[in-house]
């Protein structure tokens, strides 16, 4: 029913993945191929396009009127898909879930105060905390057998009277961890005894793979409600991060109150038209679409675990649970990060994100984004083959 192997040029029509290329990598082949930021290379679900097509024949765009559907949708997908009961008044629309860190920060610390990071972690992170002005307290991951965990040990000792609020990646960017019930339940707890805010962006939770099952952090613990704030969104699901259209809930009136304040200072209660229409049609109609992507995807995930790992003597990608985004270590290799960068750029021609963006533990990683069809990851991995050929000649 979906064509997930078909090629869409996305040159030339203002996509930053395609288009921004060679001014941010300085990769400038005709040929090369972004793995880079977090966008897929798949068409949207029908019915979003449909959605559009109505908007556009109706050719009227005025003002977006908040009737309540959007977040009745979001609510009725929460349910229908993790089993979480959100109640539409907890919902406050933001652009896009980073703008949404940004206006939480503001909320709930004010500059000079502490942002609890668990690196390496989504790099946008990192530049928001620091665009408002606060600190990045870095509670670096742990590898144990093949997956990421929390080491809330170290976490208490680095603690501050300055520290407000935790930044949690649910399922984790990059390395695809999924976090048990368990694991939340205890950074929740310390939360609570720390007097932290816990913001758990949850933008990654439907694209999980088989084996594992994401738990909202408001399931998983419930008891840490009043000073929680989930971040979910329809744009990394269904390909719509043009949009520009999240979501931010919390059960606690108090702590609303205090983002929709934000909201407004930022005069951004009017919302865009176009993304709420094209994210509230996803969630509409867009699961047996995510239902054909997921398998997929998680192809795409083996094809490019065997094929890397083989491709240099030494590297090793981490067994993603979650997300699009392979972690690629190339320690192993016995090359400096330097040099494995250089050969992906230039003998690969291939733009991925170098680890060290992601903070520390990143720097001898790369982050390959393989929501693209299998004929492009096969020509990615091909050259990836031939740009660490002499590692292989030499083993």
């Amino acid at each position: 029913m979906f064509d997930f192997d078909r090629i869409i040029d996305r040159r030339g029509s203002h996509a930053a993945k395609w288009d921004s290329m060679a001014k941010l990598s300085g990769i400038t082949a005709e040929d090369a191929i972004p793995m880079w930021v977090a966008d897929m290379d798949f068409a949207a679900p029908p019915g979003v396009t449909e959605a559009l097509m109505e908007e556009v024949a109706r050719a009227t765009h005025g003002y977006y009127a908040d009737t309540g559907s959007w977040a009745a949708a979001l609510a009725e997908w929460a349910g229908r898909r993790h089993g979480l009961a959100v109640d539409p008044a907890w919902v406050s629309p933001t652009p896009g879930i980073v703008s949404a860190l940004g206006l939480i920060q503001q909320a709930v610390s004010e500059p000079g105060d502490e942002i609890v990071v668990f690196p390496p972690a989504y790099h946008a992170f990192r530049k928001i905390i620091r665009a408002n002005g606060r600190s990045i307290l870095d509670v670096p991951l742990e590898e144990r057998n093949g997956r990421y965990v929390m080491d809330l040990e170290a976490m208490t000792a680095k603690l501050t009277p300055r520290s407000r609020a935790v930044f949690l990646c649910s399922p984790h960017n990059p390395g695809g961890t999924v976090w048990t019930a368990e694991e939340l339940g205890a950074l929740a707890q310390l939360c609570i005894e720390r007097d932290l805010v816990l913001v758990s962006d949850e933008i990654h939770c439907d694209l999980v793979f088989d084996g594992a099952r994401h738990v909202p952090t408001l399931t998983a613990a419930p008891e840490v409600a009043d000073r929680l704030i989930t971040c979910m969104a329809a744009t990394k699901t269904f390909n719509l991060a043009g949009a520009h259209v999240g979501a931010c809930i919390t059960t606690n009136p108090a702590l609303k109150a205090k983002l929709d304040a934000r909201i407004n200072a930022a005069g951004l209660g009017s919302y865009n038209g176009f993304g709420m229409t094209a994210t509230e049609a996803a969630w509409r109609t867009g699961e047996s679409w995510l239902d054909a992507l997921l398998p997929y995807l998680q192809g795409n995930r083996d094809l490019l675990d065997a094929r890397i790992e083989a491709a240099a003597p030494g590297a090793r990608s981490m067994r993603l649970d979650a997300t699009y985004l392979g972690w690629v270590d190339f320690s192993g290799t016995g090359l400096p990060p330097e040099e494995v960068a250089r050969r992906v750029a230039e003998g690969a021609r291939i733009f991925a994100s170098p680890g060290e963006q992601f903070g520390p533990g990143g720097e001898s990683w790369m982050r390959f984004n393989f929501a693209t069809p299998r004929p492009i990851l096969e020509d990615a991995l091909g050259r990836l083959e031939d740009a660490f050929g002499d590692l292989r000649a030499a083993a």
